[in-house]
């Protein structure tokens, strides 16, 4: 117990340098269904971007693609959320915006897709298609 109370502060101030200092930061990432599709990605949107990746855990280049998706929603922070929606359990949002193939990355602003890309993409391609669009 003596040295919980030692450590304890000298964690929390390393732990608060980190992530004043930019070396922690948070993905701004949500799990979106059917069911707060609306509210998360649709009204989010009109705030803030929000990028929605319709995924299944089957899918090899889903796979692939939520590493590099994680990545770029940690880096862009404020400038955009990251949206899972697992397409297996959550069908009528992928149906209703259009999903015929998986991965299927949609980029909502102010309420609407502006633009969209399918299949895992490099790194550098997504940075650059999303700097256009941002």
């Amino acid at each position: 117990m003596l040295l919980l109370n030692i450590f304890a502060p000298l964690w929390l101030t390393l732990l608060t340098n980190l992530y004043k200092n930019n070396k922690i930061q948070h993905i701004k990432e949500i799990n979106v269904t059917d069911a707060n599709f609306e509210a998360e990605v649709i009204e989010k949107s009109k705030t803030t971007p929000v990028l929605a990746d319709f995924w299944a855990s089957w899918c090899g280049p889903c796979t692939m693609l939520k590493p590099v998706l994680e990545k770029i929603a940690t880096e862009y922070g404020d400038r955009m959320v990251l949206a899972k929606a697992e397409t297996d359990s959550n069908p009528n949002a992928a149906t209703k915006f259009g999903v015929m193939s998986i991965p299927s990355v949609k980029l909502f602003k102010d309420g609407k897709i502006v633009d969209e890309f399918v299949g895992a993409q490099p790194e550098t391609t997504i940075k650059q298609w999303l700097d256009q669009k941002l």
